[in-house]
C-alpha cells in the first residue's frame, strides 16, 4: 500500500469519526433531534408538503422550545397545544402547509399577525430575510421576544399590538400570513401588501374556517379558497367587529352526512385537517355520500375534525347516533390507534382535559352497523373538537350519517 493511500484511508477515517462524533454531540446536545425528524417525514413530508426549503426549516426548529414545559413530551405530535392567556400553538403540519403556501423567498420581508408561542415566526426566519410578528395578548408577546432573542433568530422583529391594523411603519411586505382568524380581510392588511404579494389567512365562523390565498394585482385582491382550517379568534378590534358568533347553548355537528362539498374538491365542508379521507359515492347509508377511510400503514392518521363551542354548565349531554362500516381493521400500537368517533373536550383556556370515545370498530362487517351512545359533557367544558376516522389503525372504514342532539342541565 502506497503512502498516498495510506493518508487517504488515514483521512477517510478521521472524516468519519468526525461525523460520528458531531451527530453524537448534536443528539446529546438535542435530546428531541430524532422526533423532530421522525416528526417531519411521517406528519408532513408524508402528507404532502414538497418544498425541500420548507421541510429543512421544520426539521431545524425546535418545537419543543416554543411549548409550555409540561407539554414538552408532546412537542412533536402532530398537534396544537395550549400555551396561555387561551391561544395555541399550531400543528406542525399547519406551520408547514401555511409557509409552503406562501413560499417564502430569501429577500422576502414577511408580516406575521399572531406571534402566539414565536414557532411559526422561527420557521420563516429560516426561509426570508425579515419577519415582522405582531401579538396582542402581552404575556405571550413578551414572552415570544425573548425566546427568539435566545434561540438566536435575530431577523425577526416583534411587537405587541392589533394585527388588525397590520404594521404600516415596516410596509409593504412580500407576504403576509395570518395565524388567527377573523371574520373578514381586515383592509390594513390589504393595503399594507405590496403589489404582486400573498396573504394567508383563515377566514370565517369561529369553528367553521377555511384558508383564503390572496394575491394582490393592480390593486385588487385575487382570492384562491383553499382547506378547511381551525384556529383561534383574532381578537381586538376584529372581534368587535365580527357579525355571526358562536352559540355555546346550542352546539352543532355540521354536514353529518358529508354531502356538502361548495367547491366539488371531494373534500367535504365542514370537516378540517382531513386525512387518508375521500368521498363514496357507492357504499352508503343514507343520502348520496359516505366518508371513506383507508390505510395500510400503522400509526398514520386517518381522520376528519369538527369542533364546536359548547358550554358544560347548561348542555349535560350529547346524544349521538353513527352508522359505520368496516373491512379488515386492525388496531395499532397506541391505545388511541382504533377506529373510533372521538370527542375532545377543552376548557377556558383551551386545554384538552378530557376525551370520550364511541369504538372502536373492529373486524369486517359486511353491511353498516347503526350506533347510538349517550356521551356526558363535563361542566368544564367550554369548546369541543369531535374526531371521527381510523386515527392510526389499519384497514377500511365507512363512516356515514353522523347527527348529534345536545341536551340541557
Amino acid at each position: 500500500m502506497s503512502g498516498r493511500t495510506s493518508l487517504r484511508i488515514a483521512t477517510g477515517v478521521v472524516i468519519i469519526i468526525s461525523l460520528a462524533v458531531t451527530v453524537a454531540i448534536a443528539q446529546k446536545t438535542d435530546p428531541y433531534r430524532d422526533k423532530r425528524l421522525k416528526m417531519v417525514t411521517t406528519a408532513i413530508e408524508r402528507e404532502g408538503i414538497k418544498n425541500p426549503r420548507v421541510l429543512n426549516a421544520m426539521r431545524q426548529v425546535p418545537r419543543h422550545e416554543f411549548t409550555d414545559p409540561k407539554d414538552k413530551k408532546d412537542a412533536y405530535v402532530d398537534t396544537a397545544l395550549p400555551i396561555g392567556h387561551k391561544q395555541t400553538i399550531s400543528p406542525p403540519f399547519v406551520v408547514a402547509y401555511m409557509t409552503e403556501t406562501i413560499d417564502p423567498q430569501v429577500d422576502d420581508k414577511i408580516l406575521e399577525i399572531g406571534t402566539g408561542s414565536g414557532y411559526q415566526a422561527a420557521v420563516l426566519a429560516n426561509l426570508c430575510k425579515e419577519v415582522y410578528s405582531i401579538e396582542i395578548v402581552e404575556p405571550l408577546g413578551k414572552q415570544a421576544a425573548e425566546r427568539l432573542k435566545r434561540l438566536g433568530y435575530s431577523n425577526v422583529t416583534t411587537k405587541v399590538g392589533d394585527g388588525y391594523l397590520g404594521w404600516p411603519e415596516h410596509a409593504p411586505f412580500d407576504k403576509i400570513i395570518v395565524t388567527c382568524s377573523p371574520e373578514s380581510v381586515p383592509q390594513a392588511l390589504i393595503d399594507q401588501l405590496k403589489e404582486g404579494g400573498k396573504l394567508l389567512v383563515p377566514l370565517g365562523e369561529r369553528y367553521q374556517q377555511v384558508f383564503h390565498m390572496f394575491e394582490k394585482k393592480d390593486g385588487k385582491l385575487n382570492n384562491t379558497k383553499l382547506i378547511s382550517t381551525l384556529f383561534v379568534p383574532m381578537t381586538g378590534q376584529s372581534e368587535e367587529n365580527r357579525q355571526v358568533k358562536p352559540d355555546p347553548l346550542h352546539p352543532k355537528l355540521l354536514n353529518g352526512g358529508f354531502e356538502d362539498d361548495e367547491d366539488e374538491d371531494g373534500k367535504p365542508d365542514h370537516w378540517h385537517y382531513q386525512r387518508l379521507m375521500t368521498v363514496d359515492l357507492k357504499e352508503v347509508a343514507e343520502g348520496k355520500k359516505s366518508a371513506f377511510f383507508e390505510c395500510d400503514t400503522p400509526g398514520r392518521i386517518g381522520q376528519a375534525l369538527q369542533a364546536s363551542a359548547i358550554d358544560g354548565s347548561k348542555i349535560a349531554a350529547l346524544d349521538f347516533e353513527i352508522e359505520y362500516k368496516t373491512e379488515g381493521i386492525v388496531v395499532g400500537k397506541e391505545s388511541y390507534e382504533m377506529p373510533a368517533m372521538v370527542i375532545h373536550f377543552y376548557d377556558d383556556n383551551r386545554k384538552n382535559f378530557e376525551v370520550q370515545n364511541i369504538g372502536p370498530w373492529l373486524g369486517t362487517s359486511s353491511s353498516w352497523r347503526s350506533v347510538s351512545r349517550t356521551i356526558t359533557v363535563p361542566a368544564k367544558t367550554r369548546e369541543m373538537i369531535i374526531r371521527v376516522g381510523l386515527n392510526g389503525a389499519t384497514g377500511k372504514l365507512w363512516v356515514d350519517g353522523i347527527k348529534m342532539t345536545p341536551r340541557p342541565r
